[in-house]
């Protein structure tokens, strides 16, 4: 019956503008209050720290990397780690680590937690309720170099949840919060600036610019570990090269009482016929989208891998990334490993839906609009693949700073800040 009620609302909120500003309104009070009410009393714990990844939603990227660092370092022997997590029971594994600790996102002990954590190390947006002490230090890891335009930056959108004010009044809130934002190279600064609206809420010295924790893995990387994720997709016993495809989402697929939605659009069954002798496909969705995927009928040839926590493990078992818009290939690109850009819907994402940052002739990679004009690319770059001057300059651009060693610049630069401070 709750999901029932909440469905419906949805429905009702994504036609009727005015609806949806009543219920977002009072639902912000109401969980407002009740954050403030339960943090009552709460002193915050200088060693303690919080971490978590995609609204809780999974256990990767930067936010991992930098606890880690921590965990295995004796110089922070004496603190303590909690991580969030929509579903805890998937996480268990965690607490056989020292000094840590998970919650489930959104109950009583997460609120409590979120208020006595000293650092906050989150790459997803909080909660509007949610709002850091005076002497909490929220660090904002984001999720990636953007190619498609972000927040403020966004003049156009056929989002099915929010107008262009309200995912602006989104982007801003959560900025107002910010103690430090990270950032992988000078482009990406300059468009988080904008895009947060940091230089009007006077935060544009909060960025970081040392590098995404998170790539550090792409460097450091050992045999053993391409030989271990292989035998957990059951994908050890193949001689035939892997195709990683990780398409975006769409902000104008969504499904009430489901979420974001995404229509594959591609022929899988031609695929198969053309490449399946040599080629096997690992499908992975978006973290938004909560729709499934029926590959049975393709048994052998597609693995689903949306699931796979950390997309770091897919990158270093692939020999080829297929994407859209994602900013997967911003770090896939540090492998400097053939992508192809496979655009069936460029005219209506650009024009519609977002709108891109950089010119799609620096795209380290082809693009095709056609499946048959991919599967054509698919077979070119078996055999054909260079690493020309056109990859070596978007490297040399977007991910200079990206050489294994970023976690530890990052965390040095924080506490060196905290120190002065």
């Amino acid at each position: 019956m709750k999901k029932k009620i909440k469905t419906l609302f949805m429905n009702i909120a994504k036609k009727n503008l005015v609806f949806r500003k009543i219920i977002r309104r009072a639902l912000y009070i109401i969980r407002y209050v009740r954050y403030k009410v339960r943090g009552f009393g709460q002193k915050i714990d200088d060693k303690l720290i919080l971490f978590s990844t995609f609204n809780g939603k999974s256990y990767s990227d930067s936010p991992k990397a930098i606890y880690l660092y921590l965990l295995n370092n004796d110089k922070y022997k004496e603190y303590k780690f909690v991580w969030t997590f929509k579903e805890p029971e998937n996480y268990k594994f965690l607490r056989e680590n020292k000094n840590t600790s998970i919650v489930k996102q959104g109950t009583k002990e997460y609120e409590k937690c979120m208020q006595k954590a000293k650092y906050w190390f989150l790459n997803y947006r909080v909660a509007d309720h949610i709002y850091p002490k005076k002497d909490q230090v929220y660090v904002q890891c984001w999720h990636g170099t953007p190619l498609k335009k972000l927040g403020y930056d966004i003049d156009k959108t056929d989002n099915a949840l929010n107008t262009l004010k309200e995912l602006r009044y989104k982007y801003n809130i959560d900025a107002k919060k910010f103690k430090y934002m990270l950032s992988p190279s000078k482009f990406a600064t300059e468009k988080f600036i904008t895009a947060f609206n940091l230089k009007e809420l006077g935060k544009e010295d909060c960025i970081i610019e040392e590098g995404y924790p998170r790539n550090d893995f792409l460097y450091n990387y050992t045999e053993i570990d391409i030989e271990n994720i292989k035998k957990k997709l059951n994908i050890e016993n193949t001689d035939k090269k892997i195709i990683l495809y990780a398409p975006t989402w769409r902000d104008n697929q969504h499904q009430a009482g489901i979420g974001y939605t995404y229509k594959t659009e591609v022929n899988f069954e031609k695929m198969q016929k053309e490449l399946g002798q040599d080629y096997i496909i690992l499908f992975r969705a978006h973290y938004f989208v909560s729709n499934s995927f029926d590959f049975e009928r393709y048994k052998g040839f597609i693995y689903d891998v949306s699931k796979v926590d950390d997309i770091n493990e897919l990158y270093i078992i692939s020999d080829m990334l297929i994407t859209d818009y994602s900013s997967v290939f911003f770090d896939y690109a540090n492998l400097k490993r053939p992508i192809i850009f496979y655009m069936y819907d460029f005219e209506q994402y650009k024009n519609n839906i977002r709108g891109f940052y950089i010119a799609l002739k620096e795209l380290p990679g082809s693009i095709t609009k056609t499946e048959d004009e991919l599967i054509k690319e698919i077979k070119k770059m078996n055999n054909n693949f260079k690493y020309n001057k056109i990859y070596e300059e978007f490297n040399k651009k977007y991910n200079y700073l990206d050489d294994g060693k970023a976690t530890e610049r990052v965390i040095n630069k924080i506490l060196k800040l905290e120190e002065i401070k």
